[in-house]
């Protein structure tokens, strides 16, 4: 087994040495939870790391430290048994005699913490740990004593008895009672400070001549919620100050749902009928506020708005501004999807799982395991406040849904969209902590596979893309859900198709390489064998833009169609493939026939319109005369570099044409005009070499 371990942790040290440039949070870290051992709370043990260990070793006279690895058997089945033993002590009472006030920690000056040898394997190997589990006491910075191997709370006790009894002499009791790994409370009976007899420890070593067990006490293990004021007592909307917002709002952890506003606003002054009935709404449920920036002008510009009105939602001194439409029942189903948000990242297994996939279209799961260190939850619960209406985000560690997703490494993120997966491409600990990276990804992928169409996603959905736009009628939903299962079918089979294409593609350049390697190879030709090994293959998908599908309701958008694409709903549901960089669309199959939500209707169009050229003619949004400008505009957008010198070019070739003919008016004379005949040949002949004059 030490053999393995040492092998194991080389391995580790060399993979994830890089972790230890991230340092860890203290152990009232906000991510990880409390626990509680007969009734009281507990705070989660300290994690050491790389930048924290030689302060904390030096902060307590005594620390007791477990050397660990989460993929050791060993040291998973030794972790209840640290973990209780450390719950027990940190929930011991002192000697009678000591200061009333004073804990077991605070008398004794000993805390407990743990290191976990796969995310710093240089600094395990620093401290010469060969093997795991392995119990080190530290006293006053320096190494006093250890246990080897995932030993009984009583051998890892005598560890720490014999040290204290040493340092305050007739402190300790003779006998120790102790509970089992995993209990939540001291044994029924005791003699000592509530406490019951598993097995005696005498003088700090393990007394193996009598064990007496008790049954452990049975209590609720259900964790306290921790006591909090009702939020929004009143239903009302309150009006914050300088003062009471950094009271109320960014010095607590509630969450606050909150407008900027200035009187004069027109739009302000629109919504604030709604903005008074969602506090009503919220009443017992979220606070809700405003602020009047005409009066608080200095909170308003340390907000940084760029409008009113301007919503934001905090909590915990973070905040996301809400960007929907501002209709009572907007704001309330956003709130209601924030104060699901605020309670925390869900943990999962595979049947709560289905459930939520029932209810929610996109889901994005974490997947970690014991190796998942502190720094990876706190990145993961930095993530939600941005996803508020957007999606849902939950973490497992259930091996069930490991083998549905075919998940190999942890931390893993990814995206279920109506049960198809999308995979966060970057793997490292350090990337997955990322929290600008993975939200950008986040937002690339966070609407469903069909989404709805609607004045606040419209940009989202619209911008760079082409998209396969139906335009459906709620009303007959016999029709309505067929045609949406149409276009669902046809974009999980577009999308396969695509995955299938870039594959091949992609495999074709590998194949390329190995020729140009094998034929280098065969010639001996040293030159273009390390021109072929440095070949990169690059996936470029920058000149080919993403299709994507969405449905809109042709009665509630009904004028805007009409006006856009020429089509009334009361023709029958329709399907157009738009293109609104370009301001063109496609109405039509190649057969003449208009396009209707089916799988082959959609299917066979969109291969046609996404060659270059188009094999079918697009039509415009826009006038021609318009379209013209449009070009222009786009042109100078897109490329000003290469504009700027076509005009220039032109504005020289012209200033120079005009310059010559210019030059050729003034500059025209003739000789006759300026000179007579005679001199004109005296000037032009000359003298001849006898001096006589022709």
């Amino acid at each position: 087994m030490r053999l393995l371990a040492s092998l194991a942790l080389f391995l580790s040290a060399a993979a994830l040495g890089t972790a230890q440039a991230i340092g860890a949070e203290t152990s009232d870290s906000p991510d990880r939870e409390n626990t509680y051992f007969n009734g009281k709370r507990v705070p989660p043990l300290l994690e050491l790391t790389a930048d924290n260990f030689d302060k904390e070793v030096k902060l307590s006279k005594f620390l007791v430290v477990k050397y660990y690895s989460p993929y050791c058997p060993h040291c998973i089945d030794f972790a209840p048994t640290y973990q209780t033993l450390y719950e027990y002590y940190y929930t011991s009472k002192a000697p009678s005699d000591s200061e009333s006030t004073a804990s077991f920690e605070k008398y004794y000056d000993i805390r407990f913490a743990e290191l976990n040898c796969v995310a710093y394997g240089d600094l395990c190997t620093k401290h010469d740990i060969q093997s795991y589990p392995q119990t080190i006491l530290y006293k006053d910075g320096e190494k006093a004593d250890l246990v080897k191997g995932g030993k009984g709370m009583s051998t890892i006790s005598g560890l720490v008895e014999g040290a204290l009894e040493k340092e305050k002499p007739g402190t300790r009791p003779k006998e120790l009672a102790l509970p089992e790994p995993g209990a939540t409370a001291f044994p029924a009976t005791s003699s000592e400070t509530e406490q019951g007899v598993e097995k005696p420890v005498k003088g700090g070593k393990e007394d193996t001549t009598a064990i007496t067990k008790t049954t452990p006490q049975k209590v609720d293990s259900t964790k306290p919620s921790k006591p909090t004021k009702t939020p929004n007592e009143q239903g009302i909307s309150v009006s914050l100050t300088a003062e009471s917002f950094q009271t109320l709002v960014t010095m607590t952890q509630e969450p606050w749902f909150i407008k900027f506003y200035a009187p004069w606003c027109h739009h302000c002054q629109a919504m604030a009928s709604n903005w008074q009935q969602l506090a009503k709404e919220m009443k017992g449920k979220l606070n809700v506020g405003e602020v009047n920036c005409d009066a608080e002008s200095r909170l308003c510009k340390d907000v940084h708005l760029r409008g009113f009105p301007t919503i934001l939602f905090f909590r915990g001194g973070e905040r996301v501004e809400y960007n929907g439409l501002r209709g009572l029942g907007d704001f309330i189903q956003y709130a209601d999807k924030a104060l699901d948000i605020c309670s925390g990242v869900q943990d999962v297994d595979a049947t709560s799982f289905a459930a939520l996939e029932e209810k929610e279209d996109v889901i994005f799961v974490y997947f970690y395991d014991h190796a998942t260190t502190n720094e990876d939850f706190m990145a993961l619960e930095r993530l939600p406040l941005s996803l508020i209406g957007h999606a849902k985000l939950v973490k497992t560690k259930d091996p069930e849904l490991y083998n549905r997703f075919k998940i190999t490494t942890w931390p893993r993120l990814l995206v279920s969209r109506e049960g198809r997966p999308t995979y966060y491409n970057p793997l490292t600990p350090r990337e997955m902590r990322e929290t600008h990276l993975v939200l950008t990804w986040m937002k690339s992928v966070w609407l469903p596979i069909v989404p709805e169409l609607t004045a606040s996603n419209a940009r989202e959905i619209m911008d760079g893309k082409i998209v396969v736009l139906g335009i459906l009628n709620r009303e007959d939903q016999e029709t309505f859900l067929s045609a949406k299962r149409e276009m669902k079918r046809a974009a999980n089979e577009w999308m396969d198709k695509q995955i299938q294409l870039f594959q091949l593609e992609r495999q074709n350049l590998r194949d390329a390489k190995q020729l140009r390697l094998e034929e280098a190879e065969d010639r001996n030709d040293q030159r273009a064998l390390r021109a072929a090994k440095s070949i990169r293959i690059s996936m470029d998908m920058s000149d080919r833009k993403e299709v994507t599908f969405a449905w809109v309701d042709g009665v509630f958008w009904q004028r805007w169609i009409r006006t856009t694409y020429g089509i009334d709903i009361k023709d029958g549901e329709r399907v157009i493939i738009n293109d609104e960089d370009n301001r063109r669309y496609w109405d039509m199959t190649i057969t003449g026939s208009p396009i209707v939500p089916s799988r082959v209707s959609i299917l066979e169009t969109i291969s046609k319109v996404t060659t270059s050229p188009p094999l079918i003619k697009p039509k415009l949004t826009i006038s021609s005369f318009e379209k013209i400008f449009f070009d222009i505009r786009v042109t100078f957008s897109e490329h000003p570099y290469l504009s700027f010198g076509c005009i220039a070019g032109i504005g020289l070739g012209c200033a120079s044409w005009f310059r010559g003919r210019l030059r050729r008016n003034r500059g025209h004379f003739r000789l006759e005009d300026n000179l007579p005949i005679k001199e004109i040949k005296e000037g032009l002949l000359g003298n001849t070499a006898n001096g006589k004059k022709d």
